[in-house]
């Protein structure tokens, strides 16, 4: 589904990403990993063509994508849920969920998205009217996700989803994650979490100082003292 091979960005005179080759199968769940400044993020936004690589290339479902507009990728299925969530505050969420659509002219479709994605997030149902701003932090990140499942992504590009959240609003997004896995979504998962991409990836591969330095399975992870120590700091 998704290749990218010795990919570099850089911001003005300083390499940020150096050769950094991986990819995501169809239909599977890989993690990003690392620590702040580690170039995790900045991946995510070469892919989406929020930055412009140096070098190197990305190809998606058989198509070269480096360097082309975001609106272009997103048309073509790659969509990303940033950090941070990024919701609009003083739009209903109802308005939220439908601009993650804004690519689309398929009324009904619209329609059955919206509501299959309720069905995922049941607690949005009844704060479709409420403002975005007055939800809590861990519904935010619900309308973060279920604004990019609107676009009808073929990769879903998901960036520290549970960053900030409490223990129990991360398990509930993990298995939010699950079933949208067990529907065939495929997934790129940035996280510092090592719990969190444990759960759920299938591989990881980490990052450090731009470069990938180590790749294992998912569920590896919490058994690797050498990658908990020596890459993540923990």
């Amino acid at each position: 589904m998704l290749t990218v091979e010795r990919l570099s960005v850089w911001y003005g005179a300083t390499e940020v990403l150096r050769d950094v080759s991986f990819a995501v199968p169809a239909g599977e769940i890989v993690a990003l990993m690392g620590g702040n400044g580690a170039g995790k993020s900045t991946t995510l936004n070469a892919l989406s063509g929020l930055l412009k690589p140096r070098a190197g290339s990305i190809i998606f479902d058989n198509d070269a994508i480096a360097g082309r507009h975001p609106h272009d990728i997103v048309v073509r299925g790659l969509v990303q849920v940033p950090q941070g969530r990024y919701c609009w505050p003083t739009m209903t969420v109802r308005d939220n969920l439908e601009l993650g659509a804004i690519t689309r002219n398929d009324r009904a479709g619209i329609a059955s998205d919206l509501e299959e994605t309720l069905t995922i997030f049941p607690a949005l149902r009844e704060r479709l009217g409420s403002r975005a701003g007055a939800l809590s932090g861990g519904q935010q990140q619900m309308v973060a996700i279920a604004r990019a499942l609107m676009g009808r992504p073929k990769l879903l590009l998901m960036d520290e989803p549970s960053h900030g959240l409490s223990p129990k609003i991360v398990e509930e997004m993990i298995e939010a994650i699950r079933i949208l896995h067990a529907r065939g979504l495929t997934i790129l998962l940035v996280e510092q979490n090592v719990g969190v991409a444990a759960a759920l990836a299938g591989t990881a591969h980490v990052l450090r100082n731009g470069e990938i330095v180590m790749s294992a399975p998912g569920s590896e992870l919490l058994d690797n003292p050498q990658l908990l120590k020596s890459y993540l700091g923990r």
